[in-house]
């Protein structure tokens, strides 16, 4: 994939409402995530192959503030988990039903703890540690954003 067409997919992601794209072309790979959009260490566009090519190219996404999140997370302790997509938190399998966890529930690793419905999907959360439910970080039917946490296991 050519320069042109990054820049131009780069123009088409800053001008849209989408936050993320990837495009995979032959051999080679783009990811455009908007400012502020990504954890700050992920807010790279990159255009790569799987090997160290010589036309390896990486384009830094503008500045962005850091945004803090309204629940200090400094003041727990233990693991925490956190959205690996954009979308909807559900805390249960359907409206009426009762959610998968509460704070004090005790889950393994593999025990689903929420659902986000991303692009009409329902995706189902394991919780990825072994422990009790301490808090819980969002609201039913909250949107949520790539990285944000969700959950404190301990």
């Amino acid at each position: 994939m050519d320069l042109r067409k990054v820049k131009t997919l780069i123009d088409l992601v800053a001008e849209s409402s989408i936050t993320e794209l990837e495009i995979t072309e032959g051999e080679g790979k783009v990811r455009i995530v908007k400012a502020g959009v990504a954890p700050p260490t992920s807010a790279i566009a990159s255009l790569s192959s799987p090997s160290a090519a010589p036309g390896t190219v990486s384009v830094a996404a503008a500045p962005s503030a850091v945004v803090v999140p309204s629940t200090p997370l400094a003041e727990a302790t233990g693991h925490v988990v956190k959205s690996p997509m954009v979308g909807t938190y559900y805390s249960a399998s359907a409206p009426g039903k009762p959610p998968f966890v509460e704070v004090g529930s005790k889950v393994s690793a593999s025990d689903t703890v929420c659902i986000i419905e991303a692009m009409k999907l329902l995706n189902e959360i394991e919780a990825g540690f072994d422990g009790e439910i301490k808090k819980i970080l969002v609201q039913n039917g909250q949107p949520v954003e790539y990285g944000q946490a969700l959950f404190i296991i301990e």
